[in-house]
């Protein structure tokens, strides 16, 4: 059998093999060649057909042709290909003429779209058996004049097959360079969606990475006709930016519009590189202004206002400032994106909806927020609530977060930022010293642990340790359960009965590891030095890992 058509359409790059749904590969390959060819009908108006007679499947006639093959010899069915239209002289058809109706039928099962037959020079007629079985199964069987010419069908239907290509190629070719001007002409991903929209008749969204909206054009389509959808995913340099997404209202996408899509993926993928080269620049230059603030160097604070107010900052009210450090130089998954900053737009889009007006910058080593006072004032709520904003993806809760919280107490003016910056960058290293890396704390929680953190003397609070706590310093499990019951004991400032409460001792138990801890400590129960000295000591175990 001779090949006359390629076996893909010119266009075949557009068909639904990247971002189509899963399970609608079938219907979107039906569209495939209804798009990229012609039907079958229509190709009975070219001239080489016009004077063609349907002898069977007239119920096939609106079926499309993407190719064609000359049909040459009797075993034909391996080289044939779906939605080819095969011609013959008829002269393969006089071999096993008995089994001509099941061929037509293995043919029409191989997607072929119909065979046209040059009646006359080697075939009289076809088997009324084998016209009623193509009936039967919708094959279109044509009989072609005896004048025409072979060649002639071939050309034409090829020729209209490739016109049609070429005229959905150019389509495409014009919608990318409309989204190209627009982009060029300074437009962002609305105007990129809305040109889509208009140019594909089409629903779009464009979504961030984690799957907001950020554009939107067209009328959406309802649930019912959520399954005409397709989504094709916006990459640059390897780095995931979201995705394109549109639905049709209509029927099926047709494979063109995939391609037009795919192409408008690539301008979005522009635009988002665009659109993260100018925030970063905005964002240095918030982060340098924002930073002169929190070390005191604005010497006016009315322009700081005014300026913050320029940025979408209000910075003239009561404020909270709220750090996080990263325990360790971590970089994302992707080894591109420090993850100070991937910690900056995480609360950004949490302090989006709740404080629009607050300031949200990513240092070097950590990221700083001012934010306003929680109408309930729960300042540590509003710490958990950006904690778990920044959490690793797939990271359980309750897991090491990879980061260091610390939140101030209220600044009520600017002149006060630099004063609660100290506050919450405290929080940081005290937390560290006491709870190790991950914690979360507010500066008003801190009490004792603030003065302590500032010896910088690991050696000497290790000598103060030895010296005070004598044999509960030591690291065996009678010495912890000794130490716990002294913690108790001073903090219910010395009333047995509630340490024994709370212990679950027996009263005599506790007055016997009371006399325990005095052979011990000393006599802690009548000096109030001896008391300080032990509190102060039980605090530093745990905050210099001595415990």
């Amino acid at each position: 059998m001779t090949r006359v058509a390629e076996d893909r359409p010119v266009l075949g790059s557009g068909l639904p093999t990247a971002g189509t749904a899963p399970g609608r590969n079938q219907q979107q390959l039906v569209a495939a060649s209804a798009t990229y060819g012609i039907s079958l009908r229509d190709a009975l108006r070219l001239p080489a057909l016009s004077g063609a007679q349907v002898l069977a499947g007239h119920q096939g006639l609106d079926r499309h042709v993407l190719r064609l093959g000359v049909w040459e010899t009797p075993d034909v069915l391996p080289f044939t290909r779906e939605d080819e239209l095969l011609v013959t002289t008829g002269y393969p058809l006089l071999d096993r003429p008995d089994q001509l109706a099941d061929q037509f039928a293995a043919l029409a099962q191989h997607g072929v779209v119909a065979v046209a037959v040059k009646l006359g020079a080697y075939v009289e007629s076809l088997p009324d058996d084998v016209l009623q079985r193509a009936d039967r199964i919708g094959l279109p069987v044509l009989a072609l004049p005896g004048d025409v010419s072979l060649d002639d069908v071939l050309n034409q239907v090829l020729s209209a097959v490739l016109g049609r290509q070429a005229a959905l190629l150019a389509r495409s070719e014009e919608i990318h360079r409309a989204l190209v001007q627009v982009v060029l002409g300074g437009g962002g991903l609305p105007e990129v969606a809305n040109a889509l929209a208009h140019g594909l008749d089409l629903a779009v969204l464009v979504t961030g990475p984690s799957g907001d909206v950020l554009a939107r054009a067209g009328e959406p389509a309802t649930p019912d006709e959520r399954e005409h959808e397709v989504v094709v995913p916006i990459v640059a340099g390897g780095v995931a930016h979201g995705s394109v997404v549109a639905s049709s209202r209509s029927g099926p996408i047709a494979p063109p519009d995939v391609h037009a899509l795919e192409r408008a993926a690539v301008v979005c993928a522009l635009v988002a590189v665009k659109q993260q080269a100018v925030s970063a620049v905005e964002e240095r230059y918030q982060a340098d202004f924002l930073r002169d603030v929190l070390l005191g160097r604005v010497e006016d604070a009315e322009s700081a206002v005014r300026h913050g107010a320029s940025l979408g900052w209000q910075l003239d009210r009561p404020l909270v400032v709220v750090i996080a450090q990263p325990d360790s130089d971590q970089r994302s998954t992707s080894g591109r994106e420090p993850v100070t900053d991937r910690m900056a737009s995480a609360w950004r889009s949490q302090l989006r909806t709740r404080d629009p007006r607050a300031a949200v910058c990513g240092f070097a080593t950590e990221v700083v927020a001012l934010v306003g006072v929680p109408p309930d004032g729960d300042l540590e709520r509003l710490a958990r609530e950006l904690t778990a904003a920044v959490r690793e993806p797939g990271q359980a809760t309750g897991a090491r977060r990879g980061f260091t919280v610390g939140v101030s107490r209220v600044a009520p003016g600017i002149g006060t930022l630099a004063t609660a910056y100290e506050q919450a960058r405290t929080c940081v290293r005290v937390s560290r010293q006491v709870h190790g890396p991950g914690g979360v704390a507010h500066f008003d929680r801190l009490g004792v642990h603030r003065l302590l953190s500032l010896v910088p003397d690991s050696s000497e609070l290790r000598t103060f340790l030895d010296e005070t706590l004598k044999e509960l310093a030591r690291s065996t499990p009678e010495a912890r359960d000794l130490r716990r019951t002294l913690e108790v004991l001073l903090d219910t400032n010395l009333n047995v009965a509630e340490t024994a409460r709370r212990l679950h001792f027996h009263y005599n138990t506790l007055r016997y590891r009371i006399g325990k801890l005095e052979r011990i400590l000393g006599p802690f129960t009548e000096d109030a030095d001896l008391r300080l000295d032990l509190a102060l000591a039980l605090r530093i175990m745990p905050m210099r890992g001595l415990g």
